[in-house]
């Protein structure tokens, strides 16, 4: 076998073990906009909201913890919208919020449940079943 043969054969190897490995997300994950908010809560989507801090070390946690569970089909239909708590704050402001490390599940328009600063992964998940449910 030659060389090159076998470096493209440990590349494909390498490349399906990668993928066995990531997890497939069920969620659809975006980037906050309030217009594509206020249409998905308008057409009675499961909705989350991470406020999200690229600094914060609890946000980097949620977020870990989100992608984790929401690669599980029951998330199929959650849109889960990251806002940007450095970017973002007349957004932030107008759903409630007063730290990062905020997440908002919601059912259309009504708010299903509340997180700030936890990261204890049966909350998140408390919080993400009660949109979904």
């Amino acid at each position: 076998m030659s060389i090159m043969k076998l470096l493209s054969h440990i590349a494909v190897a390498a490349t399906f073990a990668f993928a066995a490995v990531a997890p497939a997300h069920a969620a659809d994950f975006r980037d906050f906009d309030s217009n594509a908010f206020a249409a998905a809560q308008a057409a009675g989507e499961p909705v989350l909201v991470d406020v999200h801090a690229w600094w914060c070390p609890v946000c980097a946690s949620q977020s870990h913890t989100i992608k984790k569970l929401t690669a599980s089909p029951r998330y199929d239909k959650l849109v889960v919208f990251r806002l940007n708590y450095d970017k973002q704050k007349d957004d932030w402001k107008r759903l409630g919020v007063t730290t990062q490390g905020t997440l908002i599940a919601y059912r259309g328009q009504t708010e299903t449940g509340r997180l700030a600063y936890q990261t204890n992964a049966a909350k998140i998940e408390a919080v993400l079943d009660s949109a979904v449910r």
